[in-house]
């Protein structure tokens, strides 16, 4: 069993061990100590970073894992480690107490959650930009509930309240009582429990800072409902929530520099603009019906009539979206049409609502069974597309065919 010296002292950054194992893991190697100060990752935790260094190698540690052994994977630099040698750990030490500020954070996140609201946290897991907690609530969330949350978690914070952890073999049944979440049977001695005074009492297995003060801030910048009962809630600490939060300025400004009118707030700017979008969108449907009654007409004077009815045929070379919409608005605004359209591996086929004829997914049907490919759609619009001959052909075909059916 590997000896956890991070549990002794979560402010270890540095530590000698010796090496009891190596494996060859892909381009990586693997390596088992006689003790770590490198967490493994666990409830939420990720594991920590760091290096072990000896004589003749160094190893970039990127995971660990395991629990009664505790595995360090990672890129090795010169010969492997022999059994027996002593190595030299060091710790990322920003990585490992941010998770620290961002664990304590949660416990304190999580309390506040529960007393206000009566809201247990289900799952919790930290990420490189920013933590989560999933809580049962079956109500709903605004950010006024989610910021007086915040606002008493920062003050829970900034009480620089001590924050213990005792280990137990058997836990009395008055601290039993008190645990914010109820001691899985899963759980075997000896059981750390975490506690902030007049806060917390939970059962957890991280590392965590010695006093509230020093997770500096809790900030909630997202939550949403993932079920009927359960809610999302995303949040930073520490420096993590300096960083988040001069991120997110920097895309402001950067944003509202990208503005004609660059004063702020930027909400009025992006109004501005989807008002210009709306008129320009306004203006662009507008010529977009001019070209399309032009076209229409330059297509009419051209049609074909088969029997009373307008055939109109041509190769288009827009995309599918676009020649669909032309083509309904053609068959909608004149009666007694259909129109044939082949495109780069697409085809349309309409006709008019009052036209009494074929079927225009019966038609696409006929087509596909000599020119391959797939497609559907109704009596009056179908369309399809994966041929194996080009939109020429596709279209010889489907004139010919509906020839067939108009006689």
């Amino acid at each position: 069993m590997t000896e956890r010296l991070f549990y002794r002292n979560a402010y270890l950054w540095e530590a000698g061990a010796k090496v009891e194992r190596t494996e060859r893991k892909g381009k990586n190697v693997r390596v088992l100590l006689d003790r770590t100060i490198f967490y493994p990752e666990g409830g939420g935790q990720p594991s920590d970073r760091g290096i072990i260094a000896g004589e003749g190698f160094r190893i970039t540690v990127e995971r660990v894992e395991g629990k009664d052994e505790i595995w360090h994977e990672g890129r090795l630099e010169g010969r492997l480690p022999e059994q027996g040698e002593p190595v030299r750990l060091i710790l990322d030490a920003e990585w490992r107490y941010e998770n620290m500020r961002q664990h304590t954070g949660q416990h304190i996140l999580s309390a506040v959650f529960k007393d206000l609201h009566d809201a247990g946290t289900t799952g919790f897991q930290i990420f490189a930009e920013y933590n989560k907690i999933e809580i049962d609530y079956p109500g709903e969330l605004t950010w006024e509930t989610v910021l007086e949350v915040e606002r008493r978690a920062n003050e829970i914070v900034w009480s620089d309240l001590p924050v213990e952890v005792e280990v137990y073999d058997e836990l009395p049944d008055e601290l039993r009582q008190r645990l914010r979440k109820g001691l899985s049977d899963k759980v075997k001695p000896p059981i750390r429990i975490v506690s902030i005074p007049g806060v917390d009492v939970i059962p957890c297995g991280g590392t965590h800072v010695r006093s509230t003060r020093e997770v500096g801030l809790i900030k909630v910048v997202r939550f949403y409902r993932k079920s009927r009962k359960l809610w999302r809630i995303e949040f930073v600490a520490g420096n993590r929530a300096i960083r988040y939060l001069n991120d997110i300025l920097s895309d402001y400004w950067e944003s509202l520099d990208e503005m004609p009118n660059k004063n702020r707030p930027l909400v009025e700017r992006v109004r501005e603009l989807r008002e210009e979008m709306g008129e320009l969108e306004d203006e662009k449907n507008a010529l977009r019906r001019e070209l399309w009654d032009w076209k229409a007409r330059a297509l009419l004077d051209d049609a074909e009539e088969i029997n009373g009815i307008r055939v109109i045929s041509y190769v288009e070379d827009a995309p599918m979206k676009d020649a669909q919409a032309f083509v309904v608005h053609l068959v909608d605004r004149n009666p007694g049409t259909i129109v044939l359209v082949a495109g780069e591996n697409y085809v349309v086929f309409a006709r008019n609502r009052e036209v009494k004829g074929p079927s225009m997914k019966d038609l696409l049907e006929k087509v596909l069974s000599e020119v391959g490919g797939g497609g559907g759609g109704s009596e009056i619009l179908a369309r399809g597309g994966g041929f194996k001959a080009p939109p020429e052909e596709v279209l010889k075909v489907a004139r010919r065919a509906l020839g067939d059916y108009l006689g």
